[in-house]
């Protein structure tokens, strides 16, 4: 095994942390690298998310024996009513081209969460009730939608400032 040769410290200081993605050109085919995840919140608290990922260039394989989800889902956010943030859980069966949207009870749209190709498995993204401008929402009902070329499903959430 190998210890990476490149930085990786990847930071993502938002309130909303997306499906963040690091793709890392400098691996050698054939070489075992493991991989360390750690996140840190604004207080600075560390919490280790794994005890390791080992991934081998070249070869082709799932690091985990948790099977691929055999249809779309969206579910329940967690906590919900929820403050300061809540998750948003989904599943997807294939690689999908997917959005994620929050709506106010009037129907406006608040904030588009993810907009893009993706690619299976089981998937969260936290929002932290901010509009696409960065602005704190009020408190209230809001309807996240997510939309697949296949799948589409409202869900409501309830945000207590």
């Amino acid at each position: 095994m190998s210890t990476p040769p490149f930085p990786t410290t990847l930071i993502d200081s938002t309130n909303d942390i997306l499906d963040t993605t690091r793709t890392i050109s400098e691996l050698v085919n054939g070489t075992t690298y493991t991989f360390y995840l750690t996140a840190v919140d604004t207080n600075l608290n560390e919490s280790e998310l794994t005890a390791g990922i080992e991934a081998t260039p070249g070869v082709v394989s799932t690091a985990s024996n948790e099977a691929m989800p055999s249809e779309y889902a969206l579910h329940t956010a967690y906590p919900n009513p929820f403050n300061p943030t809540t998750t948003i859980r989904y599943d997807l069966p294939q690689a999908s081209r997917v959005r994620l949207t929050i709506y106010d009870v009037m129907g406006r749209q608040v904030r588009t969460l993810l907009q893009g190709e993706q690619a299976a498995g089981y998937r969260s993204v936290v929002w932290g009730g901010t509009d696409d401008r960065g602005q704190l929402v009020s408190s209230g009902v809001y309807l996240y939608r997510l939309q697949t070329g296949e799948f589409s499903l409202t869900k409501k959430m309830v945000l207590l400032r």
